[in-house]
């Protein structure tokens, strides 16, 4: 019986898709379980989103079908047309292509992601779309226009995947990190022990702030660090506090008027 081989390119593609559904749909079942005490909204703030959840999950799988697309054209046209595989480097290269990916991925999306809320054109019509979600959870982390979608996530990713030159099979592994850590930032949770706190100050807490109204001109950096924010001055401190009640609440520490009129 001949073995049903799957390549490196088309788990590159799929994986990380299907990490984003399992990953979102743990913190549905934790939601669920009953996580009040970790929320960093009052549930009843959901009603704040203008939109429904199921719209939220086709807007999803649109922006996957255009991810996949890419992807697969990507690999066509970079394929070996003798389908060999490209042996793996040494751990320290392979570790040294992961933080270049991972600042390439985060310089591009913060300068796109930065510019969008610059040109009204493109937030009213692009980019307000992600912004429907007031009240972040994590299978609403991909909710964008797909023409954001494509300019953000995809090209990002791609280029991410060229700049580093990681093989498809280092990318199955760097683009279902950055998968995971982009549903943790929109989880709308503050959950002890968790690692990825411990790693980078860039998480749920930090983003939540970008998706107040506050906090529009704040906070653009995504999915990784924040140093794109601090050197450029759109980074806003926050304290997180305890609610009264239950669950968290980022709140904004104030800024100086020079750091105001410079992200203005």
């Amino acid at each position: 019986m001949m073995a049903f081989a799957v390549s490196d390119e088309l788990l590159g593609t799929f994986v990380p898709i299907a990490v984003y559904w399992l990953y979102s749909g743990l913190y549905v079942v934790l939601d669920v379980l009953g996580m009040d005490d970790y929320r960093l909204h009052p549930k009843g703030e959901e009603a704040r989103n203008i939109v429904s959840k199921w719209t939220v999950v086709r807007g999803v799988l649109v922006q996957q079908a255009f991810q996949i697309a890419v992807s697969l054209l990507l690999f066509t046209v970079l394929g070996d047309d003798n389908g060999t595989v490209r042996k793996q480097p040494s751990a320290l290269v392979i570790a040294l292509q992961f933080i270049i990916a991972m600042f390439v991925m985060d310089t591009w999306q913060y300068f796109m992601h930065r510019y969008m809320h610059i040109n009204k054109f493109l937030y009213k019509h692009v980019h307000s779309k992600h912004h429907t979600l007031v009240v972040p959870y994590a299978f609403g982390a991909l909710y964008n226009h797909p023409l954001e979608g494509l300019i953000l996530d995809t090209i990002g990713g791609a280029l991410s995947f060229l700049i580093s030159g990681m093989t498809p099979r280092t990318g199955i592994f760097f683009f279902s990190f950055a998968t995971i850590k982009t549903v943790d930032d929109h989880c709308g949770l503050w959950l002890p022990g968790n690692i990825l706190h411990v790693f980078f100050s860039n998480n749920s807490a930090y983003h939540d702030i970008h998706h107040q109204l506050y906090g529009n001109k704040y906070n653009f950096s995504q999915p990784f660090f924040v140093m794109w924010d601090k050197i450029l001055g759109t980074y806003m401190p926050y304290t997180l506090q305890t609610r009264k009640g239950g669950g968290f609440e980022a709140r904004p520490v104030k800024l100086n008027q020079a750091q105001q009129t410079k992200a203005d």
